[in-house]
């Protein structure tokens, strides 16, 4: 999911740095300002760098460099009580990501074969997020997007693999 696609000559272009956008809310609209490189910041880094830019993009102070381009978007409205939601996709990148608030829900468990009904596991209240991936089928089909998501949600559940 990280490329781009020219507008105007319908090129793919696969990028080498993964530079992703923040949407964030303005007095005058949405903007998404670049974190670049993010694959190589630890997750304090990219906490800061996001703290950063939307502050400075709420006060209309980011220079378009700090704006413009990217290849992949997160956008969370989970910070204002939505649960879920559909984002569309800045071009030229490829793909966004819509993240969801996390929600209390009742979790059945799964059916054991062999074990009485009393000795059944019993469902469990978790919080549960969910993650919506808007992708452009140009660049991203849909299996692609499935492999992404899929690994989206493993290394959400194990947030240990994802310390630097």
């Amino acid at each position: 999911v990280n490329a781009t696609i020219d507008s105007k000559t319908g090129n793919l272009r696969a990028r080498e740095n993964i530079d992703i956008s923040i949407a964030v809310a303005t007095p005058t609209g949405l903007i998404t300002p670049i974190v670049p490189h993010t694959d190589q910041k630890g997750l304090s880094d990219i906490t800061n760098s996001v703290r950063d830019l939307a502050g400075r993009a709420r006060e209309g102070k980011l220079k378009p460099e700090e704006y413009q381009g990217g290849t992949f978007c997160i956008s969370n409205l989970g910070m204002f009580g939505i649960d879920e939601f559909s984002a569309v996709i800045n071009p030229p990148q490829a793909a966004i990501l819509a993240v969801g608030g996390g929600t209390k829900r009742i979790v059945p468990a799964p059916y054991v074969d062999g074990v009485a009904k009393e000795d059944q596991p019993k469902p469990v209240i978790r919080t549960v997020m969910t993650a919506r991936l808007s992708a452009d089928r140009r660049v991203v089909d849909e299996a692609t997007a499935a492999l992404f998501l899929s690994a989206f949600k493993h290394y959400l559940s194990k947030p240990h693999l994802l310390m630097l």
